[in-house]
């Protein structure tokens, strides 16, 4: 097993020139989508870490404004999902992903200047539209380029630069905190928010310049004729059609893959809310007799995604290697979201148990890369626009149910303890699971349905082949005879 594993960890392409064309792939593609999204993560989470290094008692927070904001960030991200996914098909990638990325910086440095947190909402709200493209128009572009061998070790590896983004965040706002608090009269957290957009505009003019776009429509100069042809040679052909039409919408809504693959992430983004709510801080930040430093707030709750990171790049790389089995992680997830919530029920007062449980719930993250690959390998065979739309459903529906889900079960007002929410959790979790075993079982019955059908059709070829041959030599006899 450990030779073919080795193998597998360097690929396995098989045509002359596909490995070559794959490191390409990887670097041009990867650096990009990863930095993308590292950035917008970044953005994401530092929100929280200056909530907790004195945004709160500048702007005078009160209740459960925070939240409110992230449900305000969250509507808007549900909004734009579909579209943003829509627009691949006449925005190139390349214009399109770094356009996003220009204004969302910008909107992040405007955050720098707001008065009140009702000015952070707004812009939020707009920041989110925008920041919308990133995880799903990516993990379309994933799917356009790399076989199911090759699309869940690279989902998980582009997954795991949003959560670096989430850990070295804390890190960033420590340093700022430090060494920027008070110059030129602004505070820490206000610095945090203009250099965080600062640093995204190189990236944008990187993809500006080299990103590859899709294999039918790519002009990337590094990649030559007969690599552009290789590259359509390895992922199926498909029918098209145009994503905004009444035909193709009622196509989809009649299949089930958009409402399982929906569904499998509503419930599933739902068992990622400890850490997507940053719940390890606000725990800490209202601790009943405990009181943590600003440094503390922003550096501890960092290995949430730093577990996030491993368990990620664990899960995506493990499923490729066994043939693409995703929903293995169903199940996992479905198993810590009930015993970590159980842990904190049973023991409130016990610190050590909290800092254990938020750390092992961070391990729920591997659901980001794996569901979607999960989607893109089931979808492969469909047609282009289908699968671009329900990725980018998926997101949405998650998104859809995180804008109050949050403030019913995770509003800053239930620090420390969430109970609520950790009985949302058991519910969930339970749930992922059986939903997982419903979407394989689908699945099984899909392929062997297409199997029946290639099947038949190689028949009838052969058949006709057989046919047309047996006519040929009879109208050789006949002429011989005349």
């Amino acid at each position: 097993m450990a030779p073919k594993f080795v193998q597998y960890l360097r690929g396995d392409q098989k045509a002359p020139g596909e490995r070559k064309l794959v490191q390409k792939l990887d670097f041009f593609i990867l650096t990009f989508c990863c930095f993308m999204y590292f950035l917008n993560y970044l953005d994401r989470s530092n929100l929280n870490n200056a909530y907790v290094s004195g945004m709160k008692e500048e702007l005078n927070f009160k209740g459960n404004q925070l939240n409110l904001i992230n449900t305000v960030f969250t509507v808007g991200y549900t909004i734009g999902q579909v579209p943003c996914n829509i627009a691949l098909y006449y925005v190139k990638p390349r214009i399109f992903f770094p356009t996003c990325m220009v204004i969302w910086a910008g909107l992040t440095m405007v955050t720098a200047t707001a008065q009140r947190p009702q000015d952070i909402m707004a812009i939020r709200f707009f920041q989110a539209i925008f920041e919308a493209s990133t995880f799903v128009g990516t993990h379309y572009i994933l799917g356009s380029w790399y076989t199911e061998r090759e699309l869940g070790k690279r989902s998980g590896i582009f997954t795991a630069s949003g959560l670096a983004g989430t850990m070295i965040g804390g890190f960033i706002q420590t340093g700022i905190h430090k060494s920027m608090n008070g110059r030129h009269g602004l505070s820490g957290w206000r610095w945090l928010f203009i250099i965080d957009g600062i640093i995204t505009l190189p990236v944008a003019i990187y993809g500006f310049l080299l990103f590859p776009d899709t294999p039918r429509n790519t002009k990337a100069p590094y990649l030559s004729a007969d690599e552009k042809t290789l590259a359509i040679s390895r992922v199926p052909k498909v029918s098209e059609r145009t994503p905004i039409s009444w035909t193709f919408l009622k196509h989809c809504f009649s299949t089930w893959y958009w409402y399982f693959f929906v569904m499998l992430w509503i419930i599933a983004g739902e068992t990622e809310s400890f850490s997507t709510n940053a719940l390890l801080a606000l725990y800490m930040k209202s601790h009943p007799t405990n009181k943590y430093s600003v440094t503390q707030l922003n550096n501890y709750p960092t290995a949430v995604p730093a577990v996030g990171i491993v368990s990620t790049l664990f899960w995506a790389t493990l499923t490729d290697f066994m043939g693409g089995k995703r929903y293995l992680v169903g199940y996992w997830i479905g198993i810590t979201g009930v015993v970590t919530s159980a842990m904190i029920l049973a023991s409130p007062y016990n610190t050590s148990v909290h800092f254990g449980a938020y750390y092992w719930a961070g391990s729920v993250y591997a659901c980001q890369a794996t569901f979607f690959a999960w989607a893109n390998d089931v979808l492969r065979y469909e047609e282009d626009s289908l699968r671009a739309v329900v990725i980018a459903s998926m997101n949405m529906g998650s998104n859809v149910v995180n804008a109050w889900w949050s403030i019913v079960f995770y509003g800053a007002n239930f620090a420390p303890f969430f109970t609520r929410g950790m009985w949302a959790m058991i519910a969930v979790s339970i749930a992922m699971m059986i939903w997982t075993a419903l979407l394989v079982w689908m699945q099984m019955r899909t392929e062997k349905r297409r199997e029946a059908g290639t099947t038949a059709t190689a028949i009838v070829g052969k058949e006709s082949n057989i046919t047309g041959s047996q006519d040929k030599e009879m109208g050789g006899g006949v002429s011989k005879k005349v």
